[in-house]
């Protein structure tokens, strides 16, 4: 293990892991292809796993369904990847990630399928449930597939561009789902979903290699414990760090991704079309940034460095977003709800990439799996949470209180990035 700080005793380590990174190494042809399929595989996933939080305005201003009972049932398909998340992770570093990504893309098109034609709201939380546990499997895989692939120097702007999956996948969502439900009913966007998880989950069977990896043990051949690769988490503190400010960090992402359209509908009054543009834009740049953050990253030789950068800015940008809609200046509160949506996302592929580079091969895919068990057990709570604390003192104080969990952030991100090679 070599901790990249400056101050290791093992300072001839530390300065070939620097020049190591300093180094633009060779990037596999094969990886590009893997990055694509990626990121569209879980680009799709997340158009199921949006589309209830988009069916809010229609549930609540139309069908009188209470604000904190539409937001647990947005919550219903997050919900459902926290409980299979580490365990589709187990299952990609036993058995790759091409049967992962593909068998889980299947399922969860069957469950969106299902889900279309169903009535009543118990019978779709129940399926949106299910889905939520097979689309996973992307979120389990994906991140790990390009890691595997793209070498270190270069994994913050590759794992940058694989971040713009969830984006683009909400973008879709808040484009699609809004006209979609209200034209012709809930069933329509269950249903584009389903399509296209089901037309993923063939290119992906078809087009995804499990990336090459270095045998167990291969760091120390006369260990006698070769096949056994050791646990990242025993005697070191960092991989918790970044699971726990990392659960922080996505408090305000799922806070503006759930509840930011029916908030310009409702509080500012904006229309629909107009509102669901704006979530699109703020997806979009969301997408854009992720990509400038990883490249970042690579620059400065520091994933934690550049995270601690978006843990102060998410304070600002909350706060200022929260002031905003307070003092009813709608124009203004929509450019920051772009810019807040883009730093609440910003650290994602910082945290994935730090997980995967401490954890190893041999535990990334676990790693990964417990990373987003915890991002979605706090994202499973912000739709009913957020959902009843908005309806008790409005959405300015609400987006206020959400500033403090980006600030208890702050002091979690580590002194220094760690590798496991």
């Amino acid at each position: 293990m070599v901790l990249i700080d400056g101050t290791s005793t093992q300072g001839r380590a530390v300065t070939a892991t620097k020049s190591t990174l300093s180094t633009r190494e060779p990037i596999p042809t094969a990886a590009w292809r893997m990055l694509a399929l990626g990121i569209a595989a879980q680009a799709a996933g997340t158009v199921l796993i949006s589309t209830p939080a988009y069916l809010i305005p229609l549930l609540h201003l139309h069908r009188g369904l209470p604000l904190a009972q539409a937001g647990l049932l947005s919550a219903a398909p997050t919900f459902g990847m926290v409980l299979t998340l580490v365990a589709w992770g187990a299952v990609a570093d036993r058995h790759g990630e091409r049967g992962v990504i593909a068998g889980g893309l299947a399922l969860t098109a069957v469950s969106a399928f299902a889900a279309s034609a169903i009535t009543g709201y118990v019978g779709l939380g129940v399926l949106l449930l299910l889905g939520g546990m097979a689309a996973a499997s992307t979120n389990a895989a994906s991140g790990r597939v390009v890691v595997g692939w793209f070498p270190r120097s270069r994994r913050g702007l590759a794992m940058g561009i694989r971040q713009m999956s969830q984006p683009l996948g909400v973008a879709v969502a808040a484009l699609a789902v809004p006209s979609l439900a209200e034209h012709l009913g809930i069933w329509a966007p269950l249903l584009l979903a389903g399509t296209l998880t089901a037309i993923l989950a063939a290119a992906c069977a078809v087009g995804i290699s499990n990336p090459p990896r270095p045998a167990a043990g291969a760091a120390n051949p006369s260990s006698a414990e070769q096949d056994r690769p050791a646990n990242p988490y025993n005697g070191n503190r960092f991989l918790a760090r970044i699971h726990l400010l990392s659960l922080l960090l996505v408090v305000p992402q799922f806070t503006l991704s759930t509840f930011g359209l029916v908030w310009l509908i409702t509080g500012l009054h904006w229309n629909a079309t107009a509102a669901g543009a704006v979530i699109a834009v703020a997806q979009f740049v969301g997408a854009i940034g992720r990509i400038l953050v990883g490249h970042l990253s690579d620059r400065v030789r520091s994933r934690v460095r550049v995270l601690r950068w978006v843990a102060i800015s998410g304070v600002t940008t909350m706060l200022v977003l929260a002031a905003a809609g307070a003092l009813h200046w709608s124009v203004i509160a929509a450019v920051m709800l772009i810019v807040a949506s883009t730093v609440s996302v910003a650290d994602n592929g910082l945290s994935y990439t730090s997980i995967a580079e401490a954890s190893g091969p041999s535990w990334s895919g676990k790693a990964l799996g417990i990373q987003n068990t915890g991002q979605f057990i706090a994202a499973s709570a912000v739709g009913p949470g957020i959902g009843a604390l908005i309806a008790a003192v409005g959405y300015p104080v609400s987006f206020a209180l959400v500033a403090l969990t980006p600030l208890a952030a702050i002091p979690l991100v580590p002194a220094a990035d760690r590798h496991w090679d």
